[in-house]
């Protein structure tokens, strides 16, 4: 936490020597020790404060200062720190302008020139105002602000970021939060300017997107090095484990992401069944675990980068990413899980980021109070983001085609739904319209399948998470995928028509090695993968058993 400032302005050097000095002594490991010799500079310099980010506790001014007195310099400091203790230096000439003080700037005290001794005539006195300013002292937010309309795709995107990567923020909405309207006034920003992000140094980015950030807050956008022994690309259960077990076998690892940590486990509010973890873990806490682990076994982290393309120049895998840089690889595992498939609904796509959210999107979640929220799907993470959701909202509906969650969700999650008074279950059920006003989503149409009745409702917001698609498109042709979209590795692979084509070896596919030697593919983007987070991490660990082999071979 930013220390407090007490700031002091005097025009003799001298006397502002010795203030800083008696200062310094008394209060320096709890407050930050700042002074000028010049009013109209003082101002300036308490302005560039408050941009910071932070507070001024005390101030000290000297009265007779020839840019201005010191009482009209303390009145010019209370507009922009109104809390601040004020005290005024003063002569015995000065004491009258002192005692008017009092009255026209609220003035705190007035010491005479000299103080000495300051452990009798000074410290007393200033040990009682701070200990006054601390106990109604609220310190401010030390960290990333983010500045933004709250049903915005952009400024939903930024957040989703944000938090996906474990970075602390405050949200601030610019149409009802008092800071943010405060924020926007010193910085003088205007509707273009949005979302913004005030940076802990009270550096401002405008019209920021995560990747422009992502560099600001010390995210890794380039590779370091030009050869890699792996490269595991995603960074979802599977990825992480992967990551874990390449550094801590001694591979020179490198582990690329699109987004954040986690993949779509990543965003789940609590997971109970995975193995250790008797009260369960969020998805949040398993990543921010497992990065802490990659990163103390030296595996480095590149996010938020795509890759582009992959191409095979025997030995080596050349990786172009999104930004135009090439990465060199000995062998990769691909870990890039799924996506939640879109919801081909009218109307929904308009509202995407403004009240039409896919996944669990828990940084929506407290826009949602008291409102009613619709969740889509009848999977886990269904489960889990309407149980996050039901301490928020004043309803949650989960909306199904089948007659119930018996064949779609764990048992343990139904109990838990069933005991929530908050959530209903709306079964037989299809989303078939989204309506909104002022670019944000406000209503639903409702179908039931068995009759064909329609019902609008009203929605605050609605969270979709129906089948999933595995994300493996930028990999062309070079890798044998299904009809799906999943990666054919090992002893699947020999069913599809195109494999002798691409297999040059004497020897069979290792277990989860693809089409191309040296790629491995594990977890949910797998064909016929089990798709629970437990047997993602024990992919990505078994993955590099075999780079290992493989790199034996080259």
């Amino acid at each position: 936490m930013k220390k407090p400032v007490i700031f002091s302005v005097d025009d003799d050097p001298q006397v502002l020597k010795a203030i800083r000095r008696d200062l310094r002594n008394e209060f320096r490991d709890d407050y930050r020790i700042m002074n000028t010799e010049s009013a109209n500079e003082g101002l300036e310099v308490l302005l560039d404060i408050k941009k910071a980010g932070e507070e001024v506790a005390l101030f000290i001014s000297d009265q007779r200062m020839p840019e201005m007195e010191g009482v009209a310099f303390l009145e010019k400091a209370r507009v922009i720190f109104p809390e601040a203790k004020r005290v005024l230096l003063t002569a015995y000439s000065d004491t009258d302008a002192a005692i008017k003080a009092i009255n026209d700037v609220q003035l705190d005290y007035y010491l005479m020139k000299p103080w000495d001794p300051p452990e009798e005539k000074l410290f007393p006195i200033l040990n009682d105002l701070l200990d006054e300013w601390q106990a109604g002292y609220i310190p401010d937010f030390d960290g990333l602000r983010i500045l933004g309309y709250q049903f915005s795709p952009k400024t939903h995107s930024l957040k989703d970021f944000l938090s996906g990567n474990l970075f602390p923020f405050q949200w601030l909405d610019v149409e009802t939060n008092e800071k943010a309207k405060e924020l926007i006034a010193l910085h003088a920003l205007v509707a273009q300017d949005f979302p913004a992000v005030v940076l802990d140094n009270g550096t401002v980015l405008k019209g920021v997107t995560a990747e422009t950030l992502a560099e600001s807050i010390g995210l890794n956008p380039r590779a370091k090095e030009e050869l890699y022994d792996v490269v595991i690309i995603g960074a979802g259960p599977a990825g992480l484990a992967a990551g874990v077990y390449g550094g801590s076998e001694g591979l020179k690892t490198l582990l690329v992401e699109r987004r954040a940590p986690g993949g779509q486990a990543g965003t789940s509010s609590r997971i109970e069944n995975y193995l250790g973890f008797p009260s369960g873990l969020s998805g949040a806490d398993l990543s921010r675990r497992a990065i802490t682990q990659a990163t103390r076994f030296g595996v480095e982290f590149l996010s938020p980068q795509a890759v582009n393309k992959v191409e095979v120049k025997d030995p080596y895998k050349i990786i172009t990413l999104a930004n135009g840089s090439v990465i060199h690889a000995k062998s990769i595992v691909i870990t890039t899980g799924v996506d939640y498939r879109k919801l081909d609904t009218k109307g929904l796509e308009q509202f995407t980021g403004a009240g039409v959210y896919y996944g669990a999107a828990t940084t929506e979640a407290a826009a949602c109070k008291d409102g009613d929220v619709f969740v889509v799907g009848g999977g886990n993470s269904a489960g889990q983001g309407a149980m996050y959701l039901s301490r928020f909202a004043r309803k949650v509906f989960i909306v199904v085609r089948k007659e119930d969650l018996t064949s779609t969700m764990s048992s343990y999650l139904i109990d838990q739904i069933n005991a929530t008074p908050n959530i209903e279950l709306v079964p037989c059920t299809e989303v078939t319209e989204a309506f909104g006003e002022n670019e944000r989503l406000t209503h639903l149409e409702l179908s039931n399948i068995s009759n064909g009745q329609k019902n609008k409702v009203e929605a605050r917001a609605i969270f979709i998470f129906i089948g999933a698609k595995p994300y493996t498109e930028w990999l062309g042709d070079l890798i044998i995928k299904n009809d799906k979209g999943f990666i054919a590795t090992g002893r699947d692979l020999v069913q599809f028509p195109d494999f002798k084509k691409k297999w040059k070896q004497s020897r069979e596919p290792f277990a989860l090695e693809t089409c191309q030697p040296g790629i491995f593919a594990a977890g949910d983007v797998r064909m016929n993968a089990m798709n629970r987070v437990a047997s993602a991490v024990g992919e990505g660990a078994m993955a590099i058993s075999f780079v290992h082999r493989y790199l034996e071979e080259i």
